[in-house]
């Protein structure tokens, strides 16, 4: 399982968060251009944006990829109780999954929330039937499945 570290008391500048909300917009821009607009050399850009990995402000860059687009039009989530003692290896599990995008522990009586996207319902039903509720201390699942994506989380603007 991953685990977050900081720096604590990490102070992040203006340049520092005018950086960060570019790089939110534009992940792919360069470091000369992302300097022309910050005021900044491409070196300086570039070590501000190292040390800002190095302390874990930025997690990682990516790509956010459109689901339907590939073929997985089903988005489903889950609340599922497990017994507390399973919670940590049925959490290990499900992190495995290809299907599954996000894993949460969330307050209340052992309660992990989830997220997966699948291709289709016969998919779904099988990852419930064959990989859920298979899981060594699952007491109940409850899911709900996506009708219209209004916002998700890519990172967060400051």
């Amino acid at each position: 399982m991953e685990h977050e570290y900081s720096i604590p008391n990490l102070v992040l500048d203006e340049t520092d968060k005018h950086i960060l909300s570019i790089l939110h917009e534009e992940g792919r821009i360069s470091y000369t251009d992302l300097g022309k607009r910050v005021n900044l050399s491409r070196v300086a850009v570039q070590q501000r944006i190292q040390h800002l990995l190095d302390a874990g402000v930025i997690e990682k860059f990516t790509a956010v990829i459109n689901p339907a687009k590939i073929g997985r039009h089903v988005s489903v989530f889950f609340n599922v109780e497990v017994e507390p003692q399973y919670l940590e290896e049925t959490a290990l599990k499900l992190e495995q999954e290809p299907a599954v995008t996000s894993l949460y522990h969330m307050t209340g009586p052992s309660k992990l929330h989830m997220h997966g996207i699948f291709a289709n319902d016969q998919e779904m039903e099988e990852f419930l039937t064959k990989r859920l509720y298979t899981q060594k201390g699952v007491v109940s699942v409850d899911c709900q499945m996506l009708i219209k994506r209004y916002k998700s989380r890519t990172g967060m603007k400051l």
